[in-house]
């Protein structure tokens, strides 16, 4: 049988969703195939709508489990089940099942990120590995103003991490806003896809918007001209979730 499943988590302990040949197996996809292992009695496929980096976080998430074993749970019985096998950082909310054949990358439609920043002098440990601490105090209102340069499809080549092999570089971006509520500033980034370490690098040409560094008429500039030394800083990952994926069906 294959799952489609729905699933968020907390990724401060963990090397990313996906297992790096050679590396490390403390990833979301290593914790999924072992609880899944537990499970069923057999080894167990699980496959990611997307990469996410070490630290990063998600509130939404979608992944298929491919099981070969005789065993059946239902799908509704399969997220409790699982979750007696999972760490506590990963919870499954939702299990449908789905075709064999079925590849969720391909019905990803888009997917939204959102990023938190505790703008505040002091770091909190409450969100400490779940929010970038920025000291002094940042113009959101300024920020919100340049976020509004990169709605629409635009190469975004200046805004993608080297060690990326992708040949297409143009997205579409359908929402980005910077919102404050007290000494969280919120920016929120929702496209038809991203490149690597994308929304990281807006936030942190964002900041240095904020920072007098960069202008807010420049951004469409540094967008033109495809050059990672335009944009401002990556932004660390601890303050980067996941918030939604769409899929077509």
């Amino acid at each position: 049988m294959k799952y489609l499943l729905r699933l968020s988590y907390l990724g401060s302990a963990f090397s990313g969703f996906q297992v790096q040949r050679g590396g490390t197996e403390n990833t979301i996809q290593g914790a999924l195939c072992r609880a899944g292992r537990e499970l069923f009695g057999a080894e167990c496929k699980v496959s990611g709508c997307s990469r996410t980096d070490s630290g990063v976080h998600a509130l939404d998430y979608a992944a298929t489990l491919e099981v070969t074993s005789k065993t059946v749970i239902s799908p509704e019985k399969l997220p409790r089940a699982l979750g007696a096998f999972l760490p506590k950082e990963i919870v499954v909310s939702s299990a449908t099942e789905v075709d064999g054949a079925y590849s969720v990358r391909r019905h990803v439609i888009g997917k939204e990120y959102e990023y938190l920043i505790l703008n505040a002098p002091s770091p909190s440990p409450f969100v400490t590995d779940r929010a970038w601490h920025v000291p002094h105090p940042l113009d959101d209102a300024k920020m919100n103003a340049a976020a509004k340069y990169f709605l629409g499809a635009h190469d975004f080549c200046a805004f993608m991490a080297s060690g990326s092999d992708v040949k297409n570089t143009v997205r579409t971006v359908t929402k980005c806003e910077v919102k404050r509520d007290g000494d969280c500033v919120r920016i929120n980034v929702a496209a038809d896809g991203f490149l690597y370490n994308m929304v990281r690098i807006i936030v942190g040409t964002l900041v240095e918007v904020s920072e007098g560094k960069i202008a807010v008429g420049d951004i469409p500039d540094v967008i033109f001209s495809g050059q990672r030394k335009r944009a401002g800083r990556t932004a660390p990952a601890e303050g980067l979730y996941l918030k939604a994926v769409t899929l077509d069906n």
